[in-house]
Parts: structure tokens; sequence; C-alpha cells
């Protein structure tokens, strides 16, 4: 993006969770499933990646999931009772914790987990109160979510879509161009971020 292809991005809204004071910018991603939300993920971190931002996210999961390997020793030690389990090597390291009967961590825990970093994209977590971009696609079949959501900033979507109705984001961004969408992020982080 040139400077002469800037947007005008107002300041976000401040976020009350405080661990996102430890990131340049925390943004959530937020729409219905089957709405694109992961690809959408995929391909924006590879373009901020590709314009030298620093980036993590954090990836909501409804239901039960297990990244860890049957077999392996990571899942003998937490299948024997180990409440966390740290497997690290000279690539990578991963945390394994067991929530047991307490739900899901809340989202400014996971925040204050991850080292600090220019900007944090979040799936997931559509009621927290975290800027938002939301992902609509009409043929889903659902109604967008920014009429109820104050929280969403902008909506990325491949309907024509008009910014006149009340309390509608004034960034619309096409879905289909994630570069375009990657620069929205990119200024949003420069107009402050977080407050």
């Amino acid at each position: 993006m040139s400077p002469d292809d800037r947007m005008d991005v107002a300041p976000l809204p401040a976020t009350p969770l405080s661990s996102a004071a430890r990131h340049g910018l925390v943004v959530g991603l937020a729409g219905w499933s089957g709405s694109g939300k992961t690809t959408l993920a995929e391909n924006l971190i590879a373009k901020l990646v590709e314009k030298g931002r620093d980036v993590a996210t954090i990836k909501h999961a409804h239901h039960h999931f297990d990244a860890d390997v049957p077999g392996k020793d990571s899942y003998r030690h937490r299948t024997a009772g180990a409440k966390q389990v740290l497997v690290s090597s000279e690539m990578r390291s991963v945390l394994f914790t067991e929530h047991g009967d307490t739900g899901d961590r809340p989202l400014d825990d996971l925040l204050a987990s991850l080292a600090p970093t220019d900007i944090v994209i979040v799936e997931g977590f559509k009621r927290e109160p975290i800027p938002k971009i939301e992902i609509y696609r009409s043929e889903v079949g659902k109604p967008p979510l920014w009429p109820q959501d104050e929280w969403i900033v902008a909506i990325a979507t491949d309907a024509p879509l008009s910014q006149n109705g009340a309390n509608a984001p004034s960034v619309i961004l096409d879905l289909n161009n994630p570069a375009a969408i990657a620069s929205f992020i990119i200024e949003c982080a420069a107009t402050g971020g977080q407050r």
C-alpha cells in the first residue's frame, strides 16, 4: 500500500481486556460457520508477515479437540494425569493445558500467555469486547452480526452492502482482497491499536 492509498481509519475502541495492551493490535475475525474466517486468517497472516509484522493467533474451538497424538510421550503424560505438558524442541514449543471442568479460558488470560507481538488475530470469541472484522457471506444464510455487536469496526464481504444502516460499520472491505484487508489492519495498528 502506497502512502496515497492509505485508508482514513478512525482509532479503534479501547478494549477492556487489560492483556491486549501487551500487543500492538488485537483484532477479531467474527462470522458464522462457513463464512471463510479460517481461510481469511491464513491469507491475512501471510500478507502481514510479508509486510514485516510479527503475528500471533488465538483460535477458539467450540468442540472437544485434541492436537496431541495418541502414543506420543506428551499424550501419555496427559492421559496419566498431568494438568500441563510442555513439549519443546529446537524448532517449536507447545503447552497443553487440561481445563477439566473449568470451561474455556478467558480471552484476556490467553492474550496474557502470548509473548508481546505486533498483531494478534483472534478467530472466534465473537462475543468478546475486542475490535472485530465481520466476515459476511450472504450465501451462508445467516444475518449479519454487526447490528448486534458494537465491536465490529469493519465488514469483509463478497456481497454488495451499504454503509447507510444504523450503526453500520463505516468500513466495508472486499473479502476476496486479503491484501486490502491486511492494509486496513496495518492502518488500524498505526492509529494506535488498543488504547
